[in-house]
């Protein structure tokens, strides 16, 4: 059992309030998922040119000493995690790492992703990470209670895959080892044996032969077993589905300010408006997708 939560804010405020909205919702679902947590937040600011590096370290790292290996880079710290804004490219960066002298795990990269996640009751999560003055257009949070793999940060959802692409999930992935095998024919390395990271470069290995995310999705319906609920976060967009079954839980609310979504109603009972949202439990294989534009002028748009 674990908890999801996700939120697009359509208008400025919202974005500039968006910790403010989301941890009540991330620390809500630690009752479903107390071992770990993580938030993805796509935010707005900094130079579009430049990538966002999600990096964790268990301690000891030397942050300055990596950003000094790029002529344009910056280091912003917080807590165990850090976000390096460079425009050197993956492999670069992969390489500049390798050369730490204490590890470094890479939890994602993007134009406006980052990603912070670590193990422990997402309340604390909240506070080492201040997750609660992030700002952004849109982020997408878990809640975990390990079933099926180490309880770790790396472990720990978000999963990433390719730039500015996430994924959490609720349930459980009954195939994963047969995904795995299929994906490494092509190359495809994986950083955990967590059944979610099968999942989310699954999609991802789709979209990089072409197909839509609508129809990645739609291609997982035949090949991944199990049941799950899946929450996608990209640069510009929100998406939700449920497996066939939908026995795992999931609520949307939207109204003109935001789009929320939550494991559970209660997840979202403090927002403001809530009283007059569109309040909806997704339908079995059927996708949700909202449009959300990395600027406020116009409102996140879209639907099943």
């Amino acid at each position: 059992m674990c908890g999801i939560v996700g939120f697009a804010a359509k208008r400025a405020d919202g974005r500039r309030q968006l910790g403010r909205l989301v941890a009540p919702m991330l620390d809500c679902m630690g009752d479903r998922g107390p071992d770990s947590a993580g938030l993805a937040v796509f935010a707005e600011d900094g130079d579009p040119r430049l990538y966002r590096y999600s990096l964790f370290s268990e301690g000891g790292a030397d942050w300055d000493g990596l950003a000094g290996r790029f002529p344009d880079a910056r280091v912003d710290a917080i807590g165990r995690c850090a976000v390096l804004s460079t425009a050197a490219a993956p492999d670069q960066v992969g390489r500049a790492l390798a050369a730490q002298p204490e590890p470094i795990d890479t939890f994602g990269h993007g134009r406006r992703m980052r990603v912070y996640k670590d193990a422990g009751h997402p309340r604390e999560l909240i506070a080492a990470y201040r997750l609660d003055r992030v700002q952004g257009s849109h982020c997408v949070g878990h809640t975990r209670m390990a079933t099926e793999s180490a309880v770790t940060p790396a472990h720990s959802h978000p999963f990433t895959a390719g730039a500015d692409f996430c994924l959490v999930h609720n349930g459980s992935i009954s195939n994963p080892w047969q995904i795995r095998r299929r994906l490494r024919r092509f190359g495809i390395d994986f950083d955990t044996d967590n059944d979610t990271e099968a999942a989310c470069r699954y999609l991802q290995w789709r979209m990089s032969e072409g197909a839509t995310i609508e129809a990645a999705i739609a291609d997982a319906f035949g090949d991944l077993d199990g049941f799950f609920t899946l929450l996608i976060g990209t640069a510009d967009r929100l998406v939700l589905v449920r497996d066939a079954f939908a026995c795992k839980p999931a609520v949307a609310a939207e109204t003109d300010d935001y789009v929320a979504i939550g494991s559970e109603f209660r997840t979202l009972a403090h927002l403001p408006g809530i009283e007059h949202a569109n309040l909806f439990e997704p339908a079995p294989e059927e996708i949700y997708s909202w449009n959300v534009p990395a600027s406020a002028g116009r409102a996140a748009e879209g639907g099943a």
